[in-house]
């Protein structure tokens, strides 16, 4: 076998989802597994470059993963980009500091590969992909949950018309962040600060229209109530501060189609579910409930009948009468099977969709849910194009 290196500049990895998800699960996971096999006895080999403000976290990221703490880190982003055996530039930084590093990487010659939401308005989103078509490099957004094994088997049901026609999709997503006074909160505190780039609409939209996009059709239309329902939180210091970005968004988009989905988003609300994301849709000939490993069907053949009573206590255990959605497969960690994608995008020009494009219709949701809460209407989302 011959090995082709990619060299790969990571900005971001001393973040909790650029460490975990993209350099140790990723990465990391495709060198263990002896890098990717392209088919004519070549193997892609990622050489990840560690890049950051903050040198002592990164050498220490750098030793712990027998990486080079001198040769494989950096905190000078212009020299990295410079540096004409990076061939790839990946960001995972906090939002506000995305925009102009990646125009930065873009105008390097860097093919690029990030975290969303790709900028902070759809303005900015949709220069990237422009600047990067323009340049002619090949360009990814993360997009993972599709590539969760639920909703693998939803995208299969799907595909094989389990559903008939689709009615309509309702989500849950969320947990409780604890405040930070007397249990340390699960998530940084810039979440929660507007000024910062924080807040759940600009944080979970851009999933959302990436998982209706890509299962069920585009959106059309969009409604939307964020709120901040914890007004004060305790930050990594224990010091209380104002919690100015909304900590849970409620929406409903209409896609094309005519299929309506609801989904509630929230980090003030407590786990009564089988997962921390589910999704029911229902369809003419049955139903499902997907999360992020699981996924359960009701046959129209299979559906009980049930008679509102409330005089009586329930004698049906409604959960039970669900049939489990075999694996049938092996799934990978949704991150690392995305990254082998653009990699294989990168190294053989095969076909990839997710592009800067599809991020900026993140954004443009994201943006347009805002709107819709801040004037409490319902909003249509027009179709991109650059």
């Amino acid at each position: 076998m011959t090995r082709k290196t990619v060299r790969i500049a990571m900005n971001g990895v001393t973040g909790r989802m650029g460490y975990r998800q993209h350099l140790v699960r990723s990465l990391l996971a495709i060198r263990e597994q002896g890098g990717i096999d392209l088919g004519d006895g070549t193997v892609l080999w990622p050489e990840p470059l560690l890049l950051g403000r903050r040198e002592h976290a990164l050498k220490e990221l750098a030793e712990r993963h027998g990486l080079d703490p001198v040769a494989d880190v950096s905190t000078d982003l212009d020299a990295v980009l410079a540096d004409d055996g990076v061939d790839i530039y990946f960001d995972a930084q906090v939002t506000s500091a995305r925009e102009e590093a990646i125009k930065k990487a873009i105008a390097a010659g860097k093919h690029i590969y990030t975290e969303k939401p790709t900028a902070t308005g759809l303005d900015g989103a949709l220069e990237l992909a422009r600047l990067a078509r323009e340049a002619g490099v090949k360009h990814g957004v993360v997009q993972d949950k599709i590539f969760l094994p639920g909703l693998l088997k939803l995208k299969r049901l799907i595909d094989g018309g389990f559903f008939g026609r689709i009615l309509s999709v309702r989500g849950e997503f969320g947990y409780w962040v604890f405040e930070g006074d007397w249990q340390e909160a699960q998530r940084p505190s810039w979440n929660y600060r507007a000024e910062d780039g924080g807040g759940i609409v600009v944080d979970m939209f851009p999933h959302w229209e990436y998982v209706l996009h890509e299962l069920f059709g585009g959106v059309r239309t969009v409604q939307a109530q964020a709120v901040t329902h914890i007004p004060t939180r305790w930050d990594e210091r224990g010091k209380p501060y104002e919690a100015t970005a909304d900590d849970a968004a409620y929406g409903v988009f209409q896609l094309e189609g005519g299929v309506i989905a609801q989904i509630n988003s929230s980090w003030a609300v407590r786990v009564n579910r089988d997962e921390l994301v589910e999704f029911q849709v229902d369809g003419t000939e049955g139903s499902a409930v997907a999360g992020l490993r699981r996924c359960r069907v009701q046959h129209r053949s299979a559906t009980p009948k049930p008679v509102w009573n409330p005089d009586l206590p329930a004698t049906e255990v409604f959960r039970d009468q669900w049939q489990e959605v075999p694996d049938n497969a092996e799934f990978d960690n949704g991150f690392k099977a995305q990254w082998e994608l653009f990699l294989r995008h990168v190294a053989l020009d095969e076909p990839w969709r997710w592009d800067l494009l599809a991020g900026a219709r993140g954004v443009q949701l994201a943006e347009l849910g805002w709107k819709s809460s801040v004037e409490g209407r319902r909003l249509d989302v027009p179709e991109l194009a650059l």
